[in-house]
This record gives structure tokens, C-alpha cells and sequence, in this order.
């Protein structure tokens, strides 16, 4: 598998430009390594966009999707620093998927990464999924190195700054990530790539856009 681990945690989110330093400086400082010390956790990537919204998008990998039901990940969440809470607090527009990483292919991880966001069918998805793998393969596209989808969990999938009883649609979305080394070879990539099998199984295409890798952090970098 070209992303080690069976389980991710996507959030991404906007911030005013009056706080967009602090952010990243508490981003780069605290936020990753905070995450990536806990049990479980493998590694965390930061990217900003190059054609996408929101602008910042961050990528958890861990070990198994059990991970991010843990009781360790719980008690992080539950004792977060008054940094933290400072600028979760902030956050605009934020989006946080806990999920599954149900296929994956190819070798690797780019710098260049296209995001498709997809909402499954209420029934069918195996279907959905199936007509997903058959365009997964990087096969020998240039500037392509690997290609994952990633399942949310509509239970655990809820937004750390929205009312957690609120409707939340997008908890059950599904993301088609495509690894590259080249922004444009991505967005020529993700045109269209899954639009047959979206409209064939009667889901709905949500978002498509590419970001640009800002740096990553693993567990034996700590």
C-alpha cells in the first residue's frame, strides 16, 4: 500500500488572513507532532491549495481505522492546548473526514496532490466503489505515482467547530486522492476521470482541486 496504514483523518479548512501566521506557525510548531505522537498514528502531511477549497488540507495516516476511535485519540482531542484551541477556533469552513482507506495503488507520495469529493448512493456502494477502482491505477501516466480512495465514517466524521447535532451530509462522503509529482499532470489526471462511474451508480460529484504538498512529518521524525 502506497500510504502505510488502513486509517485517515482529512481536515481542511480556511482562516483570516489577519490570522493566517499564527496559524501556520501553530500548524508547523505543535498541531503535527502533537498528532503524530499519539499511539497509532503514523505519519501527517501538510498542503495548501493550488486550485481547491478550502485553502489548507491536512492528511492524517494511521495504522488501522481503529486508531481514530481510540481511546488515546479521544483523550488528545479532549485536552487540547489553549494554541490549540485558539485557532481551531478560528477555523472557517472546515471539512474533517474520519476514514477508511479502502484502495489504494501505485508506489509513493507526491508533492502535487488532486482531491476528488465524491457522496455515495445511499445504496449501492459496492458498485460505486468497484467502477472507482477500475480508474484507479497510476498505470504509466506521466507525473502520476499513486492513486487512493478513502471512505468517511458518517459516525465519526463531525466537525470540530460546528454543533455537533447538526445535519452533516458530508460525513459520509468519499475522497478519490491522486499522489503526482506535477500540479498540472494531476488536475489533467482527475478531469473527469470518475464522472462515468459517479453518474453510473447515481452518486454526485461534490468538488474537484488540486493542492501542493507543504511538508510532512512521520513517527521517526519525532
Amino acid at each position: 500500500m502506497p500510504i502505510k496504514g488502513t486509517g485517515m483523518l482529512m481536515t481542511s479548512m480556511d482562516i483570516d488572513a489577519s490570522h493566517e501566521q499564527e496559524f501556520n506557525a501553530w500548524y508547523d510548531r505543535e498541531h503535527l507532532a502533537e498528532r503524530v505522537a499519539i499511539e497509532g498514528f503514523n505519519e501527517a502531511r501538510r498542503y495548501v491549495a493550488v486550485n481547491a477549497r478550502p485553502k489548507y488540507l491536512g492528511l492524517y495516516s494511521t495504522a488501522t481505522f481503529d486508531v481514530l476511535d481510540s481511546d488515546a485519540y479521544r483523550t488528545a482531542l479532549a485536552n487540547q492546548t489553549k494554541w490549540s484551541l485558539t485557532n481551531i477556533g478560528r477555523f472557517q469552513n472546515m471539512l474533517r473526514s474520519v476514514a477508511r482507506i479502502t484502495l489504494s495503488r501505485g508506489q509513493g507520495r507526491g508533492a502535487a496532490l488532486g482531491l476528488v469529493r465524491i457522496r455515495p448512493p445511499a445504496e449501492g456502494a459496492d458498485k460505486l466503489r468497484s467502477a472507482i477502482e477500475a480508474q484507479l491505477d497510476p498505470g504509466d501516466i506521466n507525473g502520476i505515482i499513486s492513486m487512493h480512495l478513502m471512505e468517511s465514517d458518517p459516525r465519526l466524521s463531525k466537525p470540530l467547530t460546528d454543533d455537533p447535532a447538526a445535519p452533516n451530509p458530508a460525513a459520509r462522503d468519499w475522497y478519490v486522492m491522486i499522489d503526482g509529482t506535477d500540479v498540472d499532470a494531476v488536475a489533467a489526471t482527475m478531469k473527469g476521470r470518475f464522472n462515468a462511474a459517479i453518474t453510473a451508480f447515481s452518486a454526485e460529484l461534490i468538488s474537484e482541486g488540486t493542492y501542493r504538498l507543504m511538508w510532512d512529518l512521520a513517527k521517526a521524525d519525532l
